[in-house]
Parts: structure tokens; C-alpha cells; sequence
């Protein structure tokens, strides 16, 4: 699956990781939902930077079809609101 984190590019990342980055997107939109500035703050970063961890960058030249768009580090809890579905960020 191919990722883009706004403001940064692309990282092709397996679905296998799709379990653990849900758990973290889970927080990210219950904190989202109550509001909590902070718990978001935290946990954004936490979930981009496993994202990164487990990715692989691809060119900047490449510009491939992003599976999912994530919001970059410094979103702010609206803009990120703006930007979930039901399922939150990541799909399932």
C-alpha cells in the first residue's frame, strides 16, 4: 500500500501493519471525538513516526496513487477532524 504524510511523500507500507496503525488511529479518533488537544498531539506523531518506521520511502520524482492520506505532524485537531471517515484514518 502506498501512503502519502502531507507535506513529506510517499512510503509504500504492508498491510500487514494495518492491525498495529489501527490501534494508534483508534486513539487518535477518540481523542479527536472528545477533544482531548494533547492526547491527539501525541498520538499523530506517534502514529506518523511508526508509519515511517515501517515504510520505505519511495523517490520524490514517484509519484504513484496514494492508498491512504495521512495529515502531516503539525494538523491541527480540526483539520484532522475534517479529514476522518467512520473508520477513522486508516480503513478497518
Amino acid at each position: 500500500m502506498i501512503v502519502r504524510i502531507m507535506g513529506e511523500g510517499q512510503l509504500m507500507l504492508a498491510d500487514s501493519h494495518l492491525a498495529e496503525l489501527n490501534k494508534l488511529d483508534d486513539e487518535l479518533l477518540a481523542e479527536v471525538e472528545s477533544g482531548d488537544g494533547p492526547g491527539f498531539r501525541t498520538t499523530l506523531r506517534a502514529l506518523l513516526a511508526r508509519v515511517r518506521e515501517l515504510g520505505t520511502s519511495l523517490p520524490d520524482d514517484s509519484l504513484e496513487p496514494s492508498e491512504l492520506i495521512l495529515p502531516s505532524p503539525d494538523a491541527t485537531l480540526e483539520e484532522v477532524r475534517d479529514m476522518l471517515s467512520d473508520d477513522g484514518l486508516i480503513p478497518g
